[in-house]
């Protein structure tokens, strides 16, 4: 289902958002679903203020058939959390790429999170499973728009159903020690950040962004424990993951260990600042990764001449690593359990990949949420950002030896709205502006009109 056809069912009720009916029996699935969002964000330190429910890394909250007839409350009852929802990506390019088109692009997940406490009495204990199926169409493709970052992030990894999360966790030490095992992804914990954004050089955990041969972002998981140890509003956080490129493949379950080809340990140390006390809602994040599997220099042979000049193999580089900040502070307004309620956010992510073994080497993105800007939409929010993504230096001489157009970095801004026509719904219409697109000066500006929304079930 479009965003466009969503709009036009709803849109006549769009200045007020409906309120559960009275006696309505889903209270308790409602907060086990909150509780599962409060957690997430303290465990990755993400404390944008922008609404989940369009978030296509982050589980909805309850939405359009309220209780599922009293399903919800039924399992809620017994410790599972179930959501379901579709999130649709539109977009429109009315300046550059190679010819003009519109496409729809969405994601439809399913999940339930099994609180183990309640149901078999082990505390501390729980496990999340979600299936996604991603379906549609890529304007950067269909408009050779010829992008770093899409201008639709909920395209790729291939489109069709997948498991995406299959993991267990367990907190200790009065949820001083956290620990995760089974199929998840790094980004889930590590640099996190949210998916409010259309354009991908604002969504998700950055270090996917520019190192997606092998750090795998959501919908592709992998096997992998990581362990995380709290302390007061500092933590300290690190994981193994298999890396296999057979991850990557169109099925429900790769579930594969053959084919591996290394592991990649990523380590970060938070600093979380009014998630308690209500107070202004801050994150700072510092981590890096190393990935022990082998990869091709971008520019030198075995024999460490340019190989373009000289032939032979390339050089095999036997490891591959990047470091990230993470930066978040809520400037004016309020906040609750973690999340801020209305005011001014500001955001700064910054990731920097080796230069030996990547194109893309680095990404900076700044940027900012103004939650409550208009009285009358209910959760509505503000966003804006800016970003730059760099190619190699190293991937520029080598176009220069082949006397081919140089690549550089390219730049991308990105405004929207998003509001609630319906409690169930969000809306979230944008502008995109791309500069110097795939890092090429020559090639013509891309001018993108979007809209990103989410219909919860």
């Amino acid at each position: 289902m479009a965003c466009a056809a969503v709009l036009a069912a709803v849109i006549p009720g769009a200045s007020r958002s409906i309120a559960a009916p009275p006696g309505n029996d889903s209270a308790q699935s409602d907060d086990h679903v909150r509780l599962r969002e409060r957690a997430q964000r303290k465990r990755s330190g993400d404390m944008s203020p922008a609404n989940e429910q369009a978030d296509t890394q982050r589980p909805p909250p309850p939405g359009l058939a309220g209780d599922w007839f009293g399903l919800k409350e039924f399992l809620a009852d017994r410790g599972i959390g179930v959501t379901a929802r579709y999130a649709s990506e539109t977009a429109l390019n009315y300046t550059g790429g190679r010819r003009k088109a519109i496409t729809e692009t969405g994601q439809l997940d399913i999940g339930a999170l099994i609180d183990l406490k309640k149901l078999i009495g082990l505390n501390g204990g729980s496990v999340q499973g979600t299936v996604t199926y991603r379906r549609g169409h890529d304007l950067g493709q269909h408009a050779g728009l010829g992008v770093l970052q899409q201008v639709q992030e909920v395209y790729g990894r291939g489109q069709t159903i997948r498991l995406t999360q299959f993991w267990y966790e367990q907190m200790l030490a009065g949820d001083q020690v956290d620990l995760k095992l089974g199929r998840t992804a790094p980004g889930e914990d590590f640099a996190a950040f949210s998916c409010s954004f259309q354009n991908l050089s604002f969504c998700g955990s950055q270090p996917g962004n520019i190192a997606g041969d092998y750090w795998y972002n959501w919908p592709i998981s992998q096997w992998g424990a990581r362990a995380r140890v709290n302390l007061g509003k500092i933590y300290v956080q690190a994981a193994a993951y298999e890396q296999n490129p057979r991850n990557l493949d169109r099925g429900f379950l790769e579930w594969h260990f053959h084919g591996a080809d290394g592991v990649l340990v990523p380590v970060e140390i938070g600093l979380v600042r009014g998630a308690a006390s209500n107070g202004p809602i801050g994150s700072f994040k510092v981590g890096g990764w190393i990935s022990t599997s082998n990869a091709p220099d971008v520019l030198l042979n075995q024999r460490r001449q340019p190989a373009i000049l000289a032939g032979d193999t390339m050089l095999q580089r036997s490891s591959r690593s990047g470091v990230w900040v993470n930066i978040q502070q809520q400037l004016t307004g309020s906040s609750k359990d973690g999340k801020t309620e209305r005011g001014l956010s500001v955001f700064a992510n910054a990731t920097q990949s080796d230069r030996q073994t990547s194109v893309v080497d680095s990404q900076v993105a700044l940027g900012l949420f103004y939650r409550g800007l208009i009285p009358w939409f209910t959760e509505d929010v503000f966003g804006l950002g800016i970003a730059r993504t760099h190619v190699n230096d190293r991937v520029a001489d080598r176009e220069r030896l082949l006397a081919q157009p140089t690549q550089g970095s390219e730049y991308a801004a990105e405004v929207y709205y998003g509001f609630h026509p319906r409690s169930w719904l969000e809306l979230r219409p944008n502008l995109q502006w791309v500069h110097h697109p795939g890092g090429y000066r020559r090639a013509d500006d891309v001018g993108v009109i979007g809209l990103k929304g989410a219909l919860t079930l």
